[in-house]
């Protein structure tokens, strides 16, 4: 194995600077896994001699993807090696036809079913009501991350990430900095996210920090952001108590992208709203189609007779 390039020399360490920090450590670990296919475990992403690669070992290191990810896991993998690759061209580390020849390799296709799920409307209320039985001030921040995560779309490492000064009372934009690909944007918080934002607010006080922020087992606020994981465990703990199926932080954006374009938004608002790079991304979270299926399907009237239960 060679010795490891200088940061500012080595392509994946360059390509990687150019990412936001979830996609850093998720492409990093993309990269590590690809390094360890293609020395057989003797080498991590630093060691890798990326511009040794040629279409052979990028074909082979395709292959093998395909075998062990679904088809997203091992597209975004290949994405992660494209960009290396790129970079070791851009350096002067690899010819252009070398370049063009290692990373001439196709996009895994597979229709398979869409992730996660869209909440129904009878859920969203039942996690509020959970929320608003309970008097303590997590009670109140729980209720308005919810709103925010589900009313505005906005991805979890968004919502920990607003400060308080991020939030304007009078026209309900929510400022959201450095999302993913280092984009920012403008959300809302209407009606129902909007009271949820005052209450907190009311509870929260005006001490300048994180919007949403800690709160001790003795129901103390402490103006110390939320992490990433707090998030998983509020919602976790808000959907036992709610009887709520178990979902994710991102099925609550996937609900608010499916019931915007459900209540008449066009899909390019819907886009922009999220945050999304390309409008194809943004229709894969539509789940209006599944409905529009079942219906069809309920057209069909099938003869079957229950049997009457044996005395």
């Amino acid at each position: 194995m060679p010795r490891p390039l200088p940061p500012d020399q080595h392509p994946a360490y360059v390509y990687l600077a150019q990412l936001g920090s979830g996609s850093r450590r998720t492409m990093s670990e993309a990269l590590n896994i690809i390094a360890g296919m293609v020395t057989n475990g003797r080498a991590d992403l630093s060691l890798m001699p990326w511009s040794d690669l040629r279409y052979l070992h990028t074909a082979l290191v395709r292959a093998a993807l395909m075998e062990r990810y679904k088809p997203s896991t091992a597209n975004k993998m290949l994405a992660a090696l494209r960009g290396v690759l790129r970079e070791a061209w851009r350096l002067g580390q690899m010819t252009a036809e070398d370049f063009h020849r290692a990373a001439d390799i196709r996009t895994i296709k597979a229709q398979t079913l869409p992730r996660g799920r869209a909440l129904a409307s009878g859920e969203i209320s039942a996690l509020m009501g959970v929320c608003g039985r309970d008097s303590s001030p997590a009670g109140t921040r729980d209720a308005a991350l919810i709103a925010v995560l589900y009313g505005a779309g906005l991805r979890r490492s968004e919502s920990v990430g607003l400060d308080l000064t991020d939030y304007n009372v009078e026209t309900g934009e929510l400022a959201i900095r450095g999302a993913k690909g280092r984009k920012d944007r403008l959300g809302y918080a209407t009606n129902g996210s909007a009271d949820a934002l005052k209450d907190w607010l009311g509870v929260r006080g005006s001490d300048p920090g994180p919007l949403f922020c800690n709160i001790n087992k003795g129901g103390r606020i402490t103006i110390r952001r939320l992490t990433d994981q707090a998030v998983l465990h509020v919602l976790k703990k808000r959907a036992v108590q709610a009887s709520v199926a178990s979902f994710s932080p991102h099925d609550l954006r996937r609900s608010f992208i499916s019931d915007l374009l459900d209540a008449g938004a066009d899909i390019s608002t819907a886009q922009q709203l999220a945050g999304h790079a390309n409008v194809q991304t943004t229709a894969r979270y539509d789940r209006r189609g599944e409905a529009t299926k079942r219906k069809a399907a309920e057209l069909l009237h099938v003869p079957y007779l229950r049997r009457r239960a044996s005395r």
